[in-house]
Order: C-alpha cells, then sequence, then structure tokens
C-alpha cells in the first residue's frame, strides 16, 4: 500500500492525476494485474516475482511502463514486446481525457492486463465497463485478475478490438490502449452521439500521439491530437518488422544524390514528426546512432534510402526520401504547423487527416 500511496502522491504532484480519478488509483492495486514474469527495458530483460519480489513490487510502481508478454505468447521468439502495463502518467491522461462519468458505458480496446478497465470499473461502476481482449491468454487472465480484485462484472471479451463489440453497443465512451494507424469506423458506429473516442495514433514512421474525437449525430467521428503517448500496433494493423539483412538490398543499383537537408531536420521535434508520419505513409525511419544520418524502409514495395554525410541512396518503387524531403518542404512553407492543428475524421469511407487553417 505504502509504494501505492506513493505513486498517486508522485502522479498528483506532476499534475497528472486529477482528483476525478484519485481514488481509483488509490484503490486498485496494479501489482494485482502483473504476472509473476514481466520485462524490464533496455535491455529486454525477464523479472520474476518469486526470485526478486523487492525489485518486482519495484517495477510495479514505478511510473513506467512494465512489459507483460514478449512474441505474443511464443516460447521461442525473436524477443519483442507486445504486451504491456502502461506507464501510469499515461494512464491517468488519457482517463482525464476520456471525460468519463458514473454511469456511463465504456468500451476498452486492449484490456492487456486489466488494470485500466479495474480503473474505469471502480469510478463508472463495473457492470458499465467492457474490455476487449485479441489474445486469449491474456483476456483470460484479466478476467482472472479483476474477479480477484474485485471487478468481476467487467465484462471481458475475446476478439478483436478492430471490431469493438456490437453485442454490447452502444457506449457513451471508447478508448484504445493500442495503438490506431486508422481508427475504424466501427468504433464510430457503436460510440453513441456526442460520445467520445480515445485512441493511441501513429504510423510506422512514428507513434507519439493521442486522438481525441467526438461522433457527431451525422455518424461522423471529428477531432484530434490532444496528448501524447507511445503504443504497441493493434495487432491487426500491425506492419511487418524490418530486417535490415533482407530489406537493404543491392546497395551497389542504388540512385546517388546530394542533399542539404540533414537527418535531424526531419527527426527531432514532435511538430515534425507528426507532419511526417501523416505525410509519408507505410515508411519506417531508423537514426543512424551518432551521426547525422538516417534509413527508411518500406518492405511493403520493396523499397528503401539511406542519408549519410549529405549523400542520399534510394532504391525500389519509391523514392522514400524524395517523399520525406517533399513532405518536410510542405510542413515548412505551411509555417510549422504544430501537432493539434493536424484535424482527423472517420466516417463510413474511413480514416482522414487533414490540416486545420
Amino acid at each position: 500500500m505504502r509504494r501505492r500511496e506513493d505513486l498517486v502522491r508522485a502522479l498528483t504532484e506532476s499534475g497528472d492525476l486529477t482528483d476525478v480519478w484519485r481514488e481509483a488509483f488509490l484503490a486498485v492495486p496494479r501489482h494485482a494485474f502483473l504476472p509473476d514474469t514481466v520485462w524490464r527495458m533496455d535491455p529486454l530483460e525477464p523479472l520474476n516475482r518469486n526470485e526478486n519480489p523487492t525489485a518486482w513490487l519495484d517495477a510495479a510502481y514505478a511510473d513506467d511502463c512494465v512489459v507483460t508478454q514478449v512474441d505474443d505468447g511464443a516460447p521461442d521468439g525473436p524477443g519483442l514486446p507486445t504486451s504491456s502495463a502502461s506507464m501510469p502518467a499515461v494512464v491517468a491522461n488519457m482517463l482525464d481525457l476520456l471525460g468519463a462519468e458514473p454511469g456511463m458505458k465504456v468500451c476498452e480496446i486492449g484490456a492487456g492486463t486489466g488494470y485500466n478497465a479495474a480503473l474505469l470499473a471502480h469510478r463508472l461502476g463495473a457492470r458499465n465497463i467492457t474490455t476487449v481482449e485479441i489474445d486469449p491468454v491474456l483476456a483470460r487472465r484479466a478476467r482472472t485478475a479483476l474477479t480477484g480484485a474485485g471487478f468481476g462484472a467487467v465484462t471481458v471479451v475475446e476478439g478483436d478490438g478492430l471490431l469493438g463489440c456490437p453485442g454490447r453497443a452502444p457506449f457513451d465512451r471508447i478508448i484504445a490502449t493500442a495503438n490506431a494507424q486508422r481508427v475504424p469506423y466501427s468504433w464510430v458506429e457503436q460510440t453513441q452521439p456526442g460520445g467520445r473516442i480515445v485512441t493511441p495514433w501513429g504510423t510506422a514512421y512514428f507513434t507519439g500521439a493521442l486522438v481525441s474525437l467526438t461522433v457527431g449525430s451525422d455518424g461522423v467521428a471529428r477531432g484530434g491530437i490532444s496528448g501524447r503517448a507511445s503504443f504497441m500496433d493493434l495487432r491487426a494493423q500491425r506492419v511487418r518488422e524490418v530486417d535490415f539483412d533482407e530489406d537493404i538490398y543491392s546497395e551497389d543499383r542504388a540512385t546517388v544524390t546530394r542533399t542539404r537537408l540533414r537527418a535531424q531536420d526531419v527527426l527531432r521535434g514532435y511538430d515534425v514528426n507528426i507532419a511526417m508520419a501523416v505525410l509519408v505513409p507505410d515508411c519506417h525511419r531508423f537514426p543512424v546512432p551518432g551521426e547525422d544520418g538516417l534509413w527508411l524502409i518500406d518492405p511493403g514495395t520493396r523499397s528503401w534510402a539511406s542519408l549519410r554525410g549529405g549523400e542520399v541512396r534510394q532504391l525500389g518503387a519509391r523514392r522514400l526520401w524524395d517523399e520525406v524531403e517533399a513532405a518536410h518542404r510542405w510542413w515548412v512553407d505551411a509555417g510549422k504547423p504544430r501537432a493539434p492543428r493536424w484535424r482527423f475524421t472517420v466516417g463510413p469511407d474511413g480514416q482522414r487527416i487533414t490540416l486545420r487553417r
């Protein structure tokens, strides 16, 4: 309990936790929703509760994310995080942005550990909360943890969150705890007019935005970027991981040009990263450690580009550096618009992102 109180105090002092959610954070034990083995980052290494209980509890109540699954649970995968308990400050910010009130029906996309659903249930009532989880093992674990913590009335649905939960709709609020590159219209259809959708958003180039949308009486959701957070992708929208050995090929065949633009011009700064994420789709970017350089890769079209020392090399169906340079020029000519100026619209014809004047 002492660790929990210390975390709540720190979040309150930082301004991340408002009085509205403080009681829930005090009442719901985060450690009760974590598996016995979690993983610490940089480097990724396991931390077992039975082997090191003090460090495990410290991780449970640190203001940091805790990786709770790697490689979708496969025993011999490459070692990639695939589920986590989100950073408490981010959880608090998202709940505040959601604007949910007691009695409202909320659908959470991505149950994960079940902790976020428990916070919602404490304040809004467990029967008003539905949480959807695509991974059957995680869904069962979340259901068990919620029941053990006294929130067994929360509805845990095993299914693809991309589809929402039509059987429990309509909802007053939908909150996603996984990154949506394209906000699905199913979420809009299942939200009451005047209701709100809060989701992380980002692309292969950059993830780090929180998008808040309000559903109109015309069945279209509109809104924009209202905060910062980086999450793992919805599994149905995952992009293929880059394999440098496979995706960087035939370097001797690349077109070689030069540029005055530096890598840091398209890498440093939140606003420029958001612009690149919008304007250059399906493009991974990798800074070159220790120098002003980067790689750009689109595995889907077998395209790559590199920038090092002003020299540009490109190969494939797309000229990725040309796209990035043109996008940067457009962003500069537009007055270097800040991230909140991007307007998101999600209707029956899909998601559109435009710049507010």
